[in-house]
């Protein structure tokens, strides 16, 4: 497979297992995954040796020689707290106009995903963007008689001031030209429609929620700390693409806006949460997504590695407050 493509997802990617933080609740929305990038497209300072040298845990899960593609997954993160429902990041979306191929105008059926949770559109009450790139905001609007207008119509969508000032300003504009004005379709109308909030980048949702600056990959990127009773959590947004930049910290993206401050942004959250033992959820990885950062063996020439965890899981259903079907 070449691409991403919605119809050969494992069906294990997409049921909706519960990660119970206590007191949080945390649902993975996945609009799709598989082999997607090259190496060498969305890591610059990568070179084929280091491929080769991992290839005994990079495929058949992270990496697909058949097409010299890293496995990425395009995903939402939807939480239940305080009796809300939040999502994090919403995908690339559907019939949006794009110039890369594996996104311009695809039918994902994400939407089912969310509904598969037993929740609708109209009960997310909070939208929060980690950071305004292309794959982090399509399902912010849905195309309704011709007009892009906002998904969640009771939720409040939450943007940090420099990622909304940086992409207001011509500093931004290269971005869009690379993937399609989706400020213009998945942006502005949330601001036009008055449910846009601006906020710090260490605003703090509710009691176990509050954003943690993650500056480089864009002016205003942000993670997502769950401080649950049972264990903590880090929704890391973008500091992190694949799992090979555990190994590699120094490896920023073709598409950081400041690599040099992406990277010290990576690395000072590896050290962190490997101290701490959390629970990391990063934007990208693939099925289970969640792990944590451990200390590579020695020898191994690495400082750190990823350690998939099913642990706190329970396939119970999403705690929905009093929604009834």
């Amino acid at each position: 497979m070449t691409g991403i493509d919605p119809a050969v997802i494992d069906p294990a990617v997409i049921d909706p297992a519960v990660i119970d933080f206590g007191g949080v609740q945390l649902v993975r929305l996945v609009e799709a995954e598989g082999p997607l990038l090259r190496p060498a497209e969305i890591f610059p300072d990568s070179t084929p040796q280091d491929i080769q040298a991992n290839l005994d845990w990079l495929v058949p899960r992270f990496y697909d020689p058949d097409t010299d593609r890293l496995v990425i997954s395009i995903q939402s993160f939807l939480l239940r707290s305080g009796g809300k429902n939040i999502l994090v990041d919403t995908c690339v979306g559907d019939c949006k106009p794009r110039v890369r191929a594996d996104f311009d105008r695809q039918q994902w059926g994400w939407l089912d995903r969310l509904k598969a949770t037993g929740l609708g559109v109209e009960d997310i009450n909070i939208v929060l963007s980690t950071h305004l790139h292309v794959d982090h905001v399509g399902w912010h609007t849905t195309l309704v008689d011709g007009v892009w207008t906002p998904t969640f119509p009771n939720a409040r969508y939450l943007f940090t001031h420099p990622e909304w000032d940086y992409w207001k300003a011509n500093e931004g504009h290269p971005g869009l030209l690379r993937t399609g004005d989706y400020i213009g379709d998945s942006v502005w109308p949330i601001f036009h429609a008055g449910l846009a909030d601006l906020v710090p980048m260490d605003h703090r949702i509710d009691d176990l929620l509050q954003l943690v600056p993650l500056p480089g990959h864009t002016p205003g990127h942000v993670g997502v700390a769950i401080q649950g009773a049972r264990q903590h959590g880090l929704i890391s947004g973008d500091a992190f693409h694949h799992p090979l930049q555990c190994c590699y910290p120094g490896w920023s993206t073709r598409f950081c806006a400041d690599p040099v401050q992406a990277r010290a942004s990576r690395e000072a959250l590896l050290a962190r949460c490997a101290h701490d033992h959390t629970l990391v959820l990063p934007a990208h990885f693939p099925a289970p997504t969640a792990g944590r950062v451990v200390a590579a063996p020695e020898g191994s020439g690495h400082a750190y590695r990823f350690e998939f965890d099913a642990g706190g899981i329970d396939r119970a259903v999403l705690d929905n407050g009093d929604k009834t079907e």
